[in-house]
């Protein structure tokens, strides 16, 4: 608590103003949380600054692996916390509502530590490249490692938009790039690796097969939904005499789950089969909505028999 008194922090003042001008109601429950966690850390840090830090001597020789979880939730001053909270609100606001609260959770979650481990090999990777022991003690605090992630992901889900960095419109799909240059030196104190580790980590999820592995180590859980999967076209079926309650039909169930290229295929070969077979049915049975897989090969004399009859009957 002591770097917290004997002056008044701006920064936080301006933050909550900024957060009541949103309003708390407009504000989705985990960026709402990660908001508060923050501020309130920055008010009752657990550890000085130095104690919370995350560097490859302090994470990697040390093996103080708890710096992964406090580093991200920790600020150096109230303009630090500031910058990075309204970023993370508006970032929030976006992302949290297109992947829904669950999954957003536990994106922050797991890009938080994994950032941390990210920036540590790169640190490593300096030491050996640059041969200067001195990016081992380099130490790091902020959440801004996450929110570059985060803006990758931002960008990922809504392409084609426009970032006014410096003056300067810049194309979504570079913006971070030119962000991650443009505060190193305005702010030649930010640590860039920090910067540089978020992106990866947002290029591992959009580009790489971060996503896959998160999914897979949900096992499955009924609450952790795929935030890519369309939603239901209609959730029920009610008002009106002789409408009954059904299950209701999602994209999937249409499409039998097949992607667009497999779509495209099994569309060419189900035309094949109906100008082969004349669009009949079989057994009397209507075909389901969607794909339509031939129930069984039929012998070239059976083919050559449907074939004349179908002539026959022209």
């Amino acid at each position: 608590m002591q770097r917290r008194q004997g002056r008044v922090n701006a920064g936080l003042l301006l933050l909550l103003y900024q957060i009541s001008q949103v309003g708390l109601q407009n504000i989705p429950s985990v960026t709402l949380g990660v908001l508060a966690l923050n501020i309130f850390l920055f008010l009752n840090p657990v550890r000085p600054l130095s104690e919370v830090c995350i560097s490859v001597n302090e994470g990697f020789y040390r093996k103080n692996w708890q710096r992964l979880l406090l580093s991200p939730v920790h600020h150096a001053d109230d303009w630090h916390l500031y910058y990075n909270m309204i970023s993370m609100l508006w970032k929030g606001i976006m992302l949290e509502k297109k992947l829904k609260s669950i999954w957003f959770a536990y994106i922050i979650a797991v890009f938080s530590v994994l950032i941390g481990v990210v920036y540590m090999v790169l640190e490593f990777m300096l030491v050996k490249i640059l041969d200067d022991p001195s990016y081992e003690m380099h130490c790091a605090v902020g959440f801004s490692g996450v929110l570059f992630a985060l803006k990758v992901l931002n960008n990922h889900y809504n392409p084609g938009r426009v970032s006014s960095i410096l003056g300067l419109q810049i194309s979504s799909k570079y913006a971070c790039w030119v962000e991650l240059v443009a505060i190193h030196l305005i702010s030649p104190g930010t640590s860039f690796a920090g910067h540089l580790a978020g992106i990866l980590v947002g290029l591992m999820y959009t580009m790489g097969p971060l996503k896959k592995i998160m999914k897979a180590c949900t096992g499955g859980l009924s609450s952790f939904t795929d935030p890519a999967r369309p939603q239901d076209y209609y959730s029920e079926y009610y008002g009106y005499p002789g409408y009954q309650y059904r299950t209701p039909r999602s994209y999937y169930d249409y499409t039998g789950g097949l992607t667009e290229e497999e779509q495209l295929e099994r569309a060419v070969l189900n035309s094949l089969n109906e100008r082969d077979f004349g669009g009949a049915t079989y057994n009397n049975e209507r075909r389901p909505y969607g794909f339509w897989f031939a129930p069984e090969q039929h012998s070239e004399e059976e083919i050559r028999r449907q074939r004349l009859l179908r002539f026959q009957r022209r």
